[in-house]
């Protein structure tokens, strides 16, 4: 329920709100009427989701700076499973990013389809649409999350040993490694939502991203540990101090360099990724 909720809002907190609800109905309905409790369950998380993500894009229309999902540590196992690349894919931010293109209907029927497995006909159900309406839908989801270049997926070590090497850079100050590691139109994402310091633009270039970074090895230097975790299905960096996370960055690859880095720092949006940390802390 956690999972689908996520795929669709986009928002651990807002995701783990829908799930309370939708427990509440679970507890005051009839059971003995509902034959497929997981169709059920569902149903009613997608439809809270719905109502809630129609609220949530009129909020973003106000958002400071560009708005990112809340990241997730996720091999825990909260989204469930993350042997195969199509998982890993189907909860990374690059792709969450690419959802908010959608209606919510059409992100609806993309997620059940794409991440659950479920068929035309389950769907029209879960939404109350006809089997015909939910295939458009999907071609037309398919069509508005494809991108003019297919995402590239490197293995998963050669994209762990390139975000580790980006970290040690980081961690060490090597500049020259860190600008080795960029592409050359590499675009860096910083979502602050206007409770921290943060870029409001996107920066482009491999020279403005690195002229940012050395801004912020000068203001944070020696404030702050890094670390590699898995995080929306990834290897990406975690900045904290002692068990508060100050920010995470997910990478998106391109060959053997960085495309684009989305770095989110609204503390409001490290909640659930902060409480998830101080749970996988020794001795926790």
């Amino acid at each position: 329920m956690f999972g689908l909720a996520y795929r669709l809002l986009g928002s651990a907190e807002e995701a783990e709100d829908a799930v309370q609800d939708a427990y509440l109905r679970w507890s005051s309905a009839d059971r003995v009427v509902i034959e497929h409790p997981g169709a059920w369950l569902a149903r009613v998380v997608t439809n809270l989701c719905l109502n809630r993500i129609t609220s949530a894009r009129v909020q973003r229309e106000q958002y400071v700076g560009p708005w990112l999902p809340e990241p997730v540590f996720t091999q825990d196992g909260s989204l469930g499973p993350m042997e195969l690349a199509e998982q890993r894919d189907a909860v990374s931010t690059a792709l969450l990013v690419l959802l908010e293109r959608l209606t919510p209907t059409e992100r609806a029927v993309y997620v059940l389809r794409e991440a659950f497995g479920y068929g035309h006909r389950d769907i029209a159900g879960v939404l109350d649409l006809s089997e015909a309406n939910c295939r458009q839908l999907y071609r037309r989801a398919i069509q508005r999350v494809a991108t003019p270049e297919a995402r590239f997926t490197p293995a998963a070590e050669q994209q762990r040993e390139l975000v580790e090497s980006f970290v040690t850079a980081a961690r060490e100050g090597d500049l020259a490694g860190l600008e080795k590691l960029l592409a050359e139109d590499v675009t860096w994402w910083s979502d602050g939502g206007g409770k921290v310091t943060a870029a409001r633009r996107p920066l482009v270039g491999r020279e403005t991203v690195m002229r940012f970074l050395v801004g912020g090895a000068q203001r944070f230097e020696g404030g702050l540990d890094l670390a590699v975790a898995e995080v929306n299905g990834a290897p990406a960096l975690v900045a904290h101090a002692a068990e508060q996370i100050i920010a995470v960055a997910s990478f998106e690859l391109r060959e053997s360099v960085i495309a684009q880095v989305r770095v989110v720092v609204n503390p409001d949006k490290l909640i659930f990724a902060g409480r998830q940390f101080a749970a996988m802390a020794p001795g926790a």
